[in-house]
């Protein structure tokens, strides 16, 4: 059998209706992580879905508990041809956010696929069950042709991404043996635009962080004592307004990157943001002057506000408010000392005048940026085979702009990490009417299916060292 065998399987795979009707079995399953009622779902997605799936090409898997108390549980399954051969790390996530079935106006609720044209409708068919589908495919199409995947495979299905993979850092530092690998090959997240196939090599961190002030007890009426009493919601407003430009440009010193390498810099040289149709459009002078969209998002930090209050919105009165809070984030490249933030922030509003606001780190741990450089021999590797299936260069991220738990790989295991994403920036993917572009869902089995044959071939880097 040859690898243009392969991809044909593939290809028939889909156009079958098999790929949709692995995944209706696990949208059926929901598996809503943040709803504490659902916890046994959890369980079940494993040991009756997944499971068994993998058993039947030749895995051992186990279900293992998390090393936090009463976190989501994880997968871990195995498939071992030999010790001088490359091992490959898969990572997926098999929970959701919650349904929100009263809010869904398109394809038949979450827990039903639907297809509707070239869209997939069904919750996780996006985020990230469609994903893990697609790649679990991908090696059941080599181990059918070839008989043997020519690598040794790992699988991690973590059931709690959607809440913060509580547990899977400490638990990859636990199992440390058991999950090493050569590289990590996973899928999640959306591509650069809908047509552009995609790598990327990394995250973004996000930090949140709270301020406050506080002036007094209680409101004051606007009448009496307006223009005589300080109003916080007017103090933090400017308070805001000093660490960023009209336009967004980052003042803080401490907040911005180191300058970008010349591999990020030649990497996103030339990529376009796109999110397709029901995208937002791009406001072209938001953010750093001088870099590209594809620069601001992906090799630089950026400063948001993604929450304010200041008396009672809902039902204001006619009284200067006492107390104005803002919650806030910081998404950083690698280079950023996230733990200099906010002592950077302490010291700029001080010397700025404003001493009265309060500085507050967020509940939870910040997530680290990770990155792996786009000249890395993994990554070559991988953007050679995606263009010997489809004939085209894939996008190269040197990280996502958005945050996964890839530091719990990068990081605590030591793995480069490659992502090959099958969705696209408008899916839903948090929201009613999550959907799967059914091209991209065969693209991108067809590249998963090269990329698992070719790790079966001579040629690979880590044959290569």
């Amino acid at each position: 059998m040859s690898r243009d065998a392969v991809i044909q399987e593939i290809e028939r795979h889909f156009d079958s209706g098999a790929f949709h009707a692995d995944l209706a079995r696990r949208v059926a399953i929901p598996t809503e992580s943040q709803n504490p009622d659902r916890r046994p779902v959890l369980y079940q997605y494993l040991n009756a879905e997944i499971g068994p799936a993998l058993a039947g090409l030749g895995y051992r898997w186990e279900v293992l508990e998390n090393p936090v108390a009463g976190g989501p549980p994880f997968l871990v399954a195995e498939r071992h041809e030999g010790d001088h051969l490359p091992t490959v790390l898969t990572y997926g996530h098999g929970d959701v956010v919650r349904g929100q079935e009263e809010q869904w106006t398109k394809g038949k609720g979450p827990w039903q696929l639907d297809l509707d044209g070239e869209r997939i409708y069904g919750r996780g068919t996006a985020d990230n069950k469609g994903q893990h589908t697609i790649n679990l495919a991908a090696i059941a199409a080599v181990l059918k042709l070839r008989g043997r995947l020519g690598f040794n495979s790992r699988i991690l299905i973590d059931m709690g991404e959607e809440v913060g993979s509580p547990g899977l850092d400490a638990f990859c530092a636990a199992h440390r043996d058991r999950l090493a690998s050569d590289v990590l090959i996973g899928s999640d997240g959306p591509r650069l635009q809908p047509g552009q196939p995609t790598l990327y090599m990394g995250t973004r961190g996000a930090f949140n962080f709270d301020l406050t002030i506080d002036l007094r007890q209680g409101g004051h009426h606007s009448g009496n004592w307006g223009g005589l009493l300080a109003n916080p919601g007017i103090l933090m407003a400017h308070a805001l307004a000093s660490l960023t430009s009209p336009t967004g440009a980052i003042r803080v010193p401490e907040w911005r990157p180191a300058p970008m390498t010349n591999s990020v810099r030649a990497a996103l040289s030339g990529l376009i943001v796109d999110g397709g149709e029901d995208g937002p459009e791009i406001d072209p002078d938001w953010g750093e002057p001088g870099m590209s969209p594809a620069e601001r998002v992906f090799g630089w930090n950026s400063f948001e506000v993604l929450a304010m209050r200041t008396g009672n919105p809902d039902k204001p009165v006619n009284a200067i408010p006492p107390r104005a809070t803002a919650h806030c984030q910081i998404r950083y490249v690698v280079g950023s000392d996230p733990e200099e933030f906010l002592p950077a922030l302490r010291r700029w509003f001080d010397a700025h005048g404003f001493p009265m606001v309060q500085v507050s780190r967020s509940r939870g741990e910040a997530a680290p940026a990770t990155r792996l450089d786009p000249e890395h021999p993994w990554v070559v590797w991988t953007a050679d085979s995606v263009e010997r299936t489809l004939g085209r260069r894939p996008a190269l991220l040197p990280n996502l702009g958005g945050t996964l738990p890839n530091h719990a790989f990068a990081l605590t295991l030591a793995t480069p990490t490659v992502w090959v994403p099958h969705s696209y920036a408008s899916c839903s993917q948090h929201a009613p009417d999550e959907h799967m572009l059914a091209p991209i869902a065969r693209e991108g089995l067809r590249m998963m299916a090269g990329i698992f044959w070719d790790l079966g071939e001579p040629g690979t880097p880590a044959r290569a060292a």
